[in-house]
């Protein structure tokens, strides 16, 4: 077994990964960044459209082409990248067991690690689409990369359940090749995906949009020949009469996303039910200290320039761990939230530390115009944000100054919540 001593182990190479061990590097620490994949980028690779990199870099690129600046700095780094690398464990003592193809088993014993899995695709049976399991039926990621790295049509007439980003992308990618959309069917009553996806890849295209409907039923054995769709009442139950058959060979599933968090619990990380991952603190320390969490294993977000940024607040905080600046044993204040808040993260403070910089990144619950989002400390206003529209898709964030001994509470009043 091959063992190594590292200051901060980086467990995933995509935004976040690749992001928070730069940073690392940066601050003047020894770095492993340790990815199960062939290659740097993570999702990043299969994503050819453009919009990403407009807050960090100004302008629209590709996903590949977002990753590929991460990896070329990368490159000119000393620190030790180790691919096609699958973690097998980790410990509260930040003990990291995993093997790789070039070297076999390695123990790395860290003095703090930065958890970057990102995350996975909800399947059928994870949204309790029971039959038979006919080819056909994919997730949207898959159907990205089938299409946008391997090359293959998956098939020819196409029904997509759920409208997250990924899937409202393919319906347009789709169409652009070819195979023909027959709609997108989602079980809300609002979208599931950004604005400028809903417009720019099904309105422009012309590919209706189903919002309270759900697929039913799905026809064939070996191969898929059809579904069944159904309108849902306002506690999403099937409306009977409202059976709809669509012929089609490809189901393509974007129902949500889960953050990949399996290494996290394993070692005893406490979670968000909300988030569904770690409880994390200014610093995206976990529940265990000298853990960290950034990217989509914390939270899942919508802006890839979320995503690296969560990785460099991970790594400052892993570097002042280490430096012996934050306390292995911290005390802590609950961030509050209330109105039309669906989550905050970070989810609570270190008591007694100095005045600090906090962003905090949230979600609404329902859509909103003309709402506010207030941070404050009592009756102080640290922080008010107009907004002219917020949907539950989209993240929200503000950078918050906060004294010691403070306890934020982060809000958007239930007044601005109507959609005119």
């Amino acid at each position: 077994m091959k063992e190594l001593t590292i200051d901060v182990a980086v467990i995933g190479g995509g935004p976040a990964g690749m992001a928070a061990a730069l940073e690392a590097e940066r601050l003047g620490v020894k770095v492993a960044l340790l990815e199960r994949n062939f290659e740097l980028g993570g999702i990043l690779q299969q994503c050819i459209h453009d919009g990403f990199g407009l807050q960090r870099f100004g302008v629209s690129m590709a996903g590949s082409s977002y990753a590929q600046k991460f990896i070329n700095e990368i490159e000119k780094a000393e620190m030790q990248v180790f691919l096609d690398t699958m973690v097998l464990e980790i410990t509260e003592e930040k003990t990291i067991y995993a093997c790789s193809s070039q070297e076999g088993m390695i123990r790395l014993q860290c003095g703090a690690i930065i958890l970057a899995m990102g995350c996975r695709e909800r399947t059928a049976g994870q949204i309790l689409l029971y039959g038979h399991r006919p080819q056909g039926v994919m997730t949207a990621g898959s159907v990205q990369r089938y299409i946008n790295m391997e090359g293959y049509l998956p098939g020819k007439k196409a029904v997509i359940l759920g409208s997250g980003d990924i899937g409202l992308i393919m319906a347009r990618r789709m169409v652009l090749e070819g195979i023909e959309v027959k709609g997108v069917y989602e079980v809300m009553s609002s979208p599931g995906g950004l604005t400028r996806n809903i417009v720019q890849c099904l309105e422009d295209f012309e590919i209706p949009l189903y919002l309270s409907h759900t697929v039913t039923r799905i026809r064939g054995k070996h191969h898929l020949e059809g579904v069944t769709v159904m309108k849902l009442d306002g506690e999403r139950k099937p409306i009977p009469g409202t059976e709809k058959e669509i012929d089609c060979d490809l189901l393509v599933l974007a129902v949500g996303l889960i953050p990949e968090n399996e290494l996290s619990v394993q070692a005893g990380v406490e979670m968000d039910e909300r988030t569904r991952g770690p409880l994390l603190d200014e610093d995206y320390m976990t529940s265990i200290p000298g853990i960290f969490a950034a990217g989509n294993v914390s939270l899942v977000f919508d802006l890839v320039d979320y995503v690296s940024q969560s990785g460099e607040i991970a790594a400052q905080g892993a570097v002042k761990y280490l430096q012996g600046k934050i306390d292995s044993n911290p005390e802590y204040e609950k961030v509050q939230y209330e109105g039309n808040v669906q989550f905050v993260v970070p989810q609570r403070i270190r008591k007694g530390e100095k005045e600090k910089e906090v962003v905090f990144f949230l979600r609404v619950k329902h859509p909103a115009r003309r709402a506010e989002l207030i941070c404050t400390e009592k009756e102080q206003i640290l922080v008010k944000k107009k907004l002219p529209t917020a949907a539950p898709p989209e993240m929200l964030s503000c950078q918050v100054k906060i004294s010691p001994g403070q306890s934020p509470k982060v809000q958007i009043p239930e007044t601005g919540n109507s959609e005119e």
